[in-house]
């Protein structure tokens, strides 16, 4: 009976033991979460501030975070200051169509890269991905020499362009198509399907995970990319939304309120694109880069 007891009491303690690590667990998982949310609570906080109350040192700290009053016409005044809307289908043209072109073209070459032999094959992929070490602050100028001689400067081309084309997403693919069984080709082979075939519906259907990670990545980038643009265009009708939301600084002053209302609003498809894509990205997290 002692024994028994002792046992009981052994598992009693284990079970607490473990309860207080998991408690122990969330509760970091939980202040690192809101870590990661104190930006942006602080941000829709200051969007629906006066003016003269986002930096008011008359306040009390809380006020940093919960305003006394709601101004939500910041919103509207920040549509309606700027073009907003022209800056919105800006974006959604330019993000829209490079993030179609890189998918496309990633997926096109991660496919040869993974199933096709070629002489070369192997040094060619190798040399691809080594330019993902040269920074992008290296062939930026050479770019916008190509650009000018080409007569794209200020246009949509220079900035979509060179956009479709990465590295990162060609390797990303690629490691992922390598883990589709090739039993499925070489049936479809037997029945007369070509390599274009077999791309398209054998490969694509069961990349679905890799595919909506790489657009998820793909369109924050070029949705939040602020210097290419900044640099290649020159029209105030033709800037993306974050070149036009500069228009609320200026050299001694900034609305931050309108700012971080604007802010807001530009960053609703990104949420709306990681919400939609949730399932697939988080799958095409886990499988992708398993072999290679």
């Amino acid at each position: 009976m002692d024994q028994s007891a002792d046992v009981k009491k052994l598992i009693r303690e284990q079970k607490r033991k473990r309860l207080f690590e998991k408690i122990a667990l969330y509760f970091l998982i939980s202040l690192g979460a809101l870590t990661m949310l104190a930006p942006f609570l602080w941000m829709i906080s200051t969007s629906l501030k006066m003016p003269g109350d986002v930096f008011s040192y008359q306040k009390p700290w809380w006020y940093d975070w919960v305003p006394t009053s709601f101004v939500w016409r910041n919103y509207i005044q920040a549509w309606n200051i700027v073009p907003f809307a022209r800056f919105y289908l800006n974006s959604i043209f330019v993000v829209s169509l490079t993030t179609a072109g890189q998918v496309a073209t990633s997926a096109f070459a991660a496919y040869a890269f993974a199933r096709l032999r070629f002489p070369g094959r192997d040094n060619i992929f190798f040399t691809y991905l080594a330019t993902m070490m040269i920074p992008g602050a290296v062939t930026m100028i050479p770019v916008f020499i190509l650009l000018q001689q080409l007569g794209w400067i200020d246009s949509y081309k220079a900035v979509i362009l060179p956009g479709i084309f990465t590295a990162y997403g060609t390797f990303m693919l690629r490691q992922f198509f390598l883990t589709l069984p090739k039993d499925l080709e070489d049936a479809a082979k037997i029945d007369g399907c070509g390599y274009f075939g077999i791309f398209w519906k054998i490969v694509l259907p069961l990349s679905k995970p890799a595919l909506a990670t790489l657009t998820t990545f793909t369109f924050m980038g070029s949705w939040m990319n602020f210097m290419w643009p900044l640099i290649v265009l020159n029209s105030h009708e033709k800037f993306t939304l974050p070149v036009g939301l500069a228009y609320f600084q200026s050299l001694h002053h900034t609305d931050w309120n309108l700012l971080m209302a604007g802010s807001l609003m530009m960053i609703l498809p990104i949420l709306l694109l990681f919400i939609f894509n949730q399932r697939y990205f988080v799958e095409g997290i886990k499988l992708s880069g398993i072999k290679g």
